[in-house]
């Protein structure tokens, strides 16, 4: 399960840092019906995959602050996601920055267990 979690993980990764470069050098391709469904699709399957992994490893029954922040951090990874994808320029850049951010930190929340919560 923790694969298939963390497969997910890097595909969502992957799919955001190469959307973000299809919409500063070729945005035309982020019209194509795959580009759009794709990712809530990745990303879908990658929340699941982590609800799956909190019951399945019984996280709730333990310290749960981490999985909060981790929740949280989760959705200002989104609100920026999407910002960097629809500005341009600085503001695009420093939204993308923001997210890389995010994942780095959710990355440290899942491997130490710790949150800010």
């Amino acid at each position: 399960m923790i694969s298939v979690h963390l497969f997910f993980v890097l595909a969502s990764f992957a799919s955001f840092s190469g959307r973000m470069a299809l919409a500063q050098f070729k945005p035309e391709i982020l019209q194509q019906k795959i580009f759009k469904i794709a990712p809530h699709v990745i990303d879908t399957l990658l929340l699941l995959s982590g609800v799956a992994l909190v019951f399945y490893g019984n996280w709730l029954e333990r310290e749960t602050g981490w999985i909060i922040s981790k929740l949280i951090v989760l959705v200002v990874y989104v609100i920026l996601g999407a910002i960097a994808m629809r500005s341009l320029g600085f503001k695009r850049w420093l939204a993308f920055a923001g997210t890389i951010g995010c994942y780095v930190a959710i990355m440290l929340m899942a491997i130490t267990k710790q949150g800010f919560i």
